[in-house]
């Protein structure tokens, strides 16, 4: 019974052409005190608005808990409630929605082969699990909250890094999945694999450090070859 929206987050390396990988991981943020349609409360900012610096001032609010669900437990719960093939549909709009938003500002953006761009995704779910895009961050907080929290976000910012091969290490390989983050658009969608049960890997469960280690090491081989 709780007001809660989405904060996915999306890195695009280039606008010419589109390219944008979109992060696994991301995060419910829920209001301290149930939502309640009364004229009166609508101006209590504890049931209205899910900001993480509003609501941790909060009577009653735990600050080692906080007031966020992992992405992939809240998928987890919905398959649970609405079943599998309808909650993959609405991450796969919730997808959807992140491109069409680039794609709908494309022309307009100024392309730069040494710039790159991390937006904050913040979308909410109405009772019918359609996804509405309430605003795009292009300077999204990476401040941690809780345990939690820090670890996905150090996770984020390190496989930013990698894509963007700081390192020269990647030598302008194109990677489809790199840690936590998946190649969903490259001049055009990036079909999913067809022997998978999913449409869209946003939510789901990533081991990051040994995806890295799997892709480094296949560097490695082609790099030798």
């Amino acid at each position: 019974g709780k007001k809660f929206d989405l904060r996915l987050y999306a890195l695009v390396t280039s606008y010419s052409p589109l390219q944008v990988y979109i992060y696994r991981n991301g995060f419910a943020r829920f209001s301290s005190f149930r939502y309640n349609s009364n004229v009166k409360n609508i101006g209590d900012s504890y049931v209205h608005l899910t900001n993480a610096s509003v609501q941790k001032t909060a009577p009653g609010f735990d600050k080692a808990a906080g007031c966020k669900w992992g992405l992939r437990n809240l998928k987890l719960y919905l398959i649970g409630k609405y079943g599998a093939a309808r909650t993959d549909q609405l991450f796969r709009e919730i997808e959807e929605v992140v491109i069409y938003s680039l794609l709908s500002v494309q022309k307009v953006m100024i392309n730069d082969k040494h710039c790159f761009e991390m937006y904050g995704y913040d979308v909410m779910i109405d009772d019918n699990l359609k996804p509405w895009l309430i605003e795009v961050n292009s300077s999204p907080s990476i401040t941690a909250d809780t345990p939690t929290d820090y670890e996905l976000k150090f996770g984020l910012l390190d496989d930013v890094y990698t894509i963007i091969d700081v390192e020269g290490k990647l030598g302008g390989v194109v990677e489809p999945v790199v840690g936590g983050f998946d190649l969903v658009y490259n001049n055009g969608p990036v079909k999913p694999d067809k022997a998978a049960c999913y449409t869209t890997r946003l939510g789901c469960y990533e081991d990051r450090v040994r995806q890295l280690k799997k892709m480094h090491k296949h560097h490695a081989k082609r790099v030798a070859t």
